[in-house]
């Protein structure tokens, strides 16, 4: 697991490098960012600044190497700003995980005032600093309490088991074991991508939906992550709804079902069983996912087109029906 040390001071590194335009080289890191000192010579500085790049890079943070001037012969480290900065309300991939490590340790109290300092040595040592890049202003809730466990497993390479609650909050709970391979940020949520053990096949589970304990399970070391593997795309694969193969037509009664009529669109008004409605259009991306949501709503959505789609729904009805009476069977 990530030491609360060792967080503070990858923390005060991106701001650091963040609050300047210039390279800064190793040395002058290993003045100005807390807890750089505590290394006991010069090799275990230089061991300790090099597992810190490249955690940093693992989580997409956009370092850049590079010399002020052809005078220069050391090199020196910034974090590209313009790769770094985030938009005010969406966050793409790349960014997200640029400041994953920041975003969910900037709410910590504790942690305001060595960021505070990291920013007054750097003007004090003379570098320039960006006021507006200096200021931390988290607008990032913090990461999910599985992130910190997952991720040193990731890097320990060791398998690992928790319980992961499909759909959210409500849903069922089940005890998966998995190799993890790595932790991705897609569109403001993280997941784990990994080798389900149970299922025997890839798997992208959210963050979120994992619960705690997180427990690591057999060496470390023993994981490997397969050659070729793109983590970004198997979120993108596992997460994004699948490509529209049909319209789907339903009539929605008036002041009902809210939410599909959001995910919709309305092409006109119609009259069914008596009740006054809309017509509303549906992107048919994944005919069971669509058919449990219409079936939900009873007598107050009814599928006009298509026919596989109407099927779909009364399959639903029925194994709702046959769960609930079943019990009732058994008892008389």
């Amino acid at each position: 697991m990530v030491s609360s040390a060792r967080a503070e001071r990858l923390v005060n590194l991106v701001l650091c490098l963040l609050s300047t335009r210039q390279f800064l080289t190793a040395e002058r890191i290993r003045q100005i960012v807390p807890g750089y000192a505590d290394a006991r010579g010069d090799e275990a500085f230089f061991r300790m600044f090099e597992r810190d790049k490249a955690e940093l890079r693992e989580l997409g943070v956009p370092l850049e190497t590079g010399r002020l001037s052809s005078f220069d012969t050391v090199d020196g480290y910034r974090i590209a700003r313009q790769d770094y900065e985030l938009g005010d309300i969406d966050l793409e991939p790349d960014e997200a995980a640029a400041v994953a490590l920041a975003a969910r340790l900037w709410d910590s109290p504790e942690l305001a005032m060595p960021a505070h300092s990291a920013l007054v040595k750097l003007r004090a040592a003379g570098v320039e600093v960006d006021e507006d890049q200096g200021r931390v202003q988290p607008r990032v809730q913090a990461a999910d309490p599985a992130f910190a466990p997952l991720l040193a497993a990731v890097r320990a390479g060791r398998a690992v088991t928790f319980d992961h609650q499909r759909g959210g909050v409500g849903g069922p709970v089940q005890r998966r074991t998995v190799e993890p391979w790595g932790v991705v940020s897609w569109r403001g949520r993280w997941y784990l991508c990994c080798y389900d053990r149970d299922r025997a096949a890839p798997r992208c589970f959210r963050i979120s939906r994992i619960m705690e304990p997180v427990t690591p399970v057999g060496p470390a070391g023993a994981v490997r992550v397969p050659e070729g593997v793109d983590l970004m795309g198997m979120v993108r694969q596992g997460v994004d709804p699948p490509p529209a193969t049909d319209i789907a037509r339903v009539w929605i009664a008036d002041g009902r079902a809210h939410g599909l009529r959001r995910l919709g669109r309305v092409v006109g008004r119609r009259v069914h069983a008596g009740r006054p409605g809309d017509e509303v259009e549906l992107d048919l991306r994944a005919l069971e996912t669509l058919a449990r949501w219409v079936a939900g709503h009873g007598p107050d959505v009814a599928v006009l087109a298509p026919q596989r789609l109407a099927d779909a729904v009364r399959a639903n009805w029925a194994a709702s029906v046959a769960a609930h009476t079943e019990p009732l069977a058994q008892t008389t």
